[in-house]
């Protein structure tokens, strides 16, 4: 499937219309407290609230559409399902048919079904209605391209821009054309706005065609354009449309790596200056830390299996402060912005490939560490783990007041906090929390810290797995030994210390970098009774020099799989 590479249009914006005042600094930190598995391959995100509750939710397209209603704190609902046919490629949010509630445009991928979902108000949607196309689906924005105060639909495909007038009533009017680039043109990224101020909407679209473009579409305001103006863009994208100056003239943020063209006003833009981002997928330009001047959010493809966020504060005259990047998880791709947990500070929704929908709240100048859960490791069901922490420092410029810290109590314990009374800027401080299982498998908890940076309590996730599988010792390290030789054998122990029979469902593996030079024996078989151990016996037979480390794989019905004890080792 081609990515999808949009910055979401909510003509109901809950971006840009958050008005008030925090301190001139933002973090974000990643909520699972409702870790809910989004639709198989999602290709787009959006916020809008669908319910009319003034909560913002979250509209996540795959293999089908699925609505995420909010509870207000960050966390949501079980998402409500509805298939749409063939594969949506991208969303946008608007009230087309003037009733008061958002309803949903789609468009498909390697088909002309483009369609829209009528929102009833709750949350539900209608049957949707097809688009009159035969243009397939590509990227999708919404704009009142004509002027007649309806939202209209733009689509983006091949070399087409194509805008479908809305009646006002549900229905839209066939497709008008205009061709951009040649006929090799690929359209990756759009963005509306009324570039030369003449009163009607201009489009920004980017084309991969080549070595990469952007070319400004001016509107004619009948629904159709003529391409006045086209610039050279290495690692074209998504384009993010914004007045990061604060003088009434839109300017662009376009491209994998963020490049910034300040608009003139008349349709034309200077040169641009480019930032630092991993590999850009979606840019979100609004007001992150409140002082009024306009940011960067940007969902990152990041690394191998790593994704995250980057937040460029601005400066107010179209430059921006260094990159602030907040790990998520397996490739990002993208993401949408509102004030999820109603203490007016924009937060993140991100979802990743695996189809996990994170919440990335922003802790205004409170800066935790880690920004994700505080993890602990496979823990013995009965006995404690050693303590975690998890560090609050102050971002901001003046001091935190700090009111309370609590935990959600059992299995997690708070065993030390420093975290009392008034934080001063640049400070830091502490809460450590042990970790008691008393089920099998993963249990979440929370801390909850009431304090100034934000209206609403801070709330740091812990997570861990109760497990029956004890391992002694927990991991095995080699001397090193001659490429082409074996070293003397090490023994792990496996004790079931649980009640009934330990089934392994797939066991032993040496895995993750040179799992071929462990090999590797034992007498476990297929079940483990309750109270008894097996004997797993490794070498270590390097076939290069250097660090040549890898693991067990070992899994089982007894909590907290799979099990993986590391191997560490050095060829000479």
């Amino acid at each position: 499937m081609r990515r999808s590479h949009l910055t979401t249009f909510v003509l109901f914006s809950l971006i840009l219309a958050v008005v008030f005042c925090a301190p001139a600094s933002a973090q974000l930190e990643q909520r699972i407290i409702t870790p809910f598995r989004t639709t198989r391959d999602p290709t787009a995100v959006a916020v809008g609230d669908f319910n009319g509750d003034g909560i913002p939710d979250v509209a996540v397209v795959g293999r089908d559409l699925q609505i995420f209603l909010g509870k207000g704190d960050g966390t949501f609902q079980s998402p409500l399902s509805y298939a749409v046919g063939a594969i949506p490629d991208s969303i946008a949010v608007s009230d087309f048919n003037g009733d008061g509630k958002l309803d949903v445009v789609l468009t498909h991928f390697d088909s002309g079904a483009n369609s829209v979902l009528f929102g009833n108000g709750d949350g539900t949607f209608t049957s949707f209605v097809n688009l009159p196309t035969s243009n397939y689906g590509g990227l999708i924005a919404v704009g009142d391209f004509n002027g007649d105060g309806k939202p209209d639909v733009l689509i983006e495909n091949g070399s087409l821009v194509t805008v479908f007038l809305n009646n006002g009533n549900g229905t839209f009017k066939p497709g008008i054309d205009t061709i951009v680039g040649g006929k090799d043109s690929q359209l990756v990224g759009v963005g509306v706005g009324d570039f030369n101020r003449d009163g009607i909407l201009d489009v920004a679209v980017a084309n991969d065609e080549g070595n990469g473009d952007f070319s400004i579409l001016s509107g004619k305001g009948d629904g159709s354009f003529v391409v006045t103006q086209q610039y050279s863009q290495n690692g074209v994208g998504p384009i993010a449309v914004g007045d990061l100056r604060g003088n009434g003239l839109l300017d662009l943020v376009v491209g994998a790596s963020p490049t910034v063209y300040l608009g003139n006003g008349d349709g034309t833009f200077q040169p641009g200056q480019t930032y630092s981002t991993a590999d850009a997928m979606s840019l979100t330009i609004a007001d992150f830390n409140g002082d009024g001047k306009p940011d960067l959010i940007v969902a990152d493809f990041g690394t191998y299996a790593n994704g995250d966020v980057s937040v460029l504060l601005g400066n107010g005259d179209g430059t921006f402060q260094p990159t602030q990047v907040f790990p998520t998880s397996f490739f990002t791709d993208f993401a949408a912005v509102g004030d999820l947990n109603g203490d007016g500070m924009l937060d993140v929704a991100v979802v990743d490939r695996n189809g996990n929908l994170f919440t990335m709240l922003n802790t205004g100048t409170a800066d935790f560490s880690p920004t994700s859960p505080v993890t602990f490791a496979n823990q013995l069901i009965g006995t404690t783990s050693s303590p975690m922490a998890a560090t609050m420092t102050n971002a901001g410029i003046t001091p935190i007041s700090i009111s309370s810290v609590t935990s959600s109590g059992p299995p997690f314990k708070i065993t030390k906090n420093t975290c009392t009374g008034s934080l001063a800027p640049a400070a830091e401080c502490k809460i450590s929390a042990n970790f008691t299982p008393t089920v099998k498998d993963s249990v979440t908890g929370t801390l909850t810290i009431i304090d100034s940076a934000s209206s609403k309590p801070q709330v740091v996730e812990l997570t861990g797995p109760g497990t029956y599988v004890k391992l002694v010792p927990s991991a095995l390290n080699f001397p090193p030994t001659k490429v082409g030789s074996t070293s003397a054998p090490q023994t792990m122990q496996l004790t079931n210390t649980g009640s009934a029979p330990l089934n392994f469902t797939y066991f032993i593996f040496a895995g993750g970098g040179y799992g071929n030079d462990y090999p590797e024996s034992d007498n476990c078989g297929t079940q483990l009774a309750a109270g008894a151990s097996c004997t797993i016996t490794v070498s270590f037979s390097p076939h290069n020099t250097g660090a040549r480390n890898a693991y067990l794989d070992i899994q089982d019905d007894g909590g907290g799989s799979p099990q993986e004890p590391k191997l560490t080792g050095t060829g000479d």
